[in-house]
């Protein structure tokens, strides 16, 4: 082949990742994936694509080694292949926010006017203190899959309906799914617009687990 053949087919192999994480939809499957295992009905109704479609990205994911999978009876259930991929995917957004001018307008059409945060660190102070509820407001199986210790799982549909059981004498922090998850913003507006002090967690669960940070099940 000779050492220029060589080193082109070489990096043709890197260049198979970058083509499979060039789709928003799959960089998308990838998020909800950084979550926890999930089947591929599952993520397909998460994603708003019909279950053909999604399972035509998950194989491509697959055929590049970024997701694994298992079978349990007839269902097959994907996860990421292992934490570097997560680290990856974090990589791919922050290299475009810091680089693509384009990525903050869009950031805000849609996450909306910026709100009140805590940082990780305070959470943990205002945790400890008892100074703060913490509330996860995931769906209910990616709280399964792995939420912060002590957070009670508050999915946001539910979250008017089940005000009572929160404390109104504490702040109310609450995380998604990571830094551009919609779902923590719009629990802070509709807790502050019903009297409710709260503030949302600077970041989410990916940056949680990316940290290192005590993840429990």
């Amino acid at each position: 082949m000779g050492e220029r053949g060589a080193k082109t087919a070489l990096f043709e192999q890197f260049a198979r990742v970058g083509k499979a994480l060039s789709s928003g939809k799959r960089l998308e499957l990838l998020d909800l994936l950084a979550q926890g295992e999930r089947t591929v009905d599952s993520l397909a109704r998460a994603a708003e694509l019909g279950l053909s479609t999604a399972s035509a990205h998950l194989q491509t994911l697959k055929q590049t080694g970024l997701v694994a999978t298992r079978r349990e009876g007839t269902k097959i259930h994907y996860r990421l292949s292992g934490g570097d991929v997560a680290s990856l995917y974090a990589l791919v957004r922050s290299v475009a926010s810091e680089h693509l001018s384009d990525v903050e307008p869009a950031r805000a059409a849609y996450l909306g006017p910026d709100i009140d945060e805590v940082t990780r660190e305070e959470l943990l102070h205002r945790v400890r203190t008892g100074q703060a509820t913490v509330i996860d407001v995931r769906p209910a199986e990616e709280y399964t899959a792995g939420h912060i210790p002590g957070a009670v799982s508050v999915p946001f549909e539910e979250l008017a309906a089940r005000l009572a059981e929160l404390p109104s004498d504490q702040e109310i922090v609450a995380y998604c799914r990571g830094a551009y998850c919609v779902l923590a913003h719009d629990a802070v507006r509709l807790l502050t617009a019903r009297g409710r002090p709260a503030r949302r967690l600077a970041y989410g669960m990916l940056e949680w687990r990316l940290a290192d940070l005590p993840v429990a099940t």
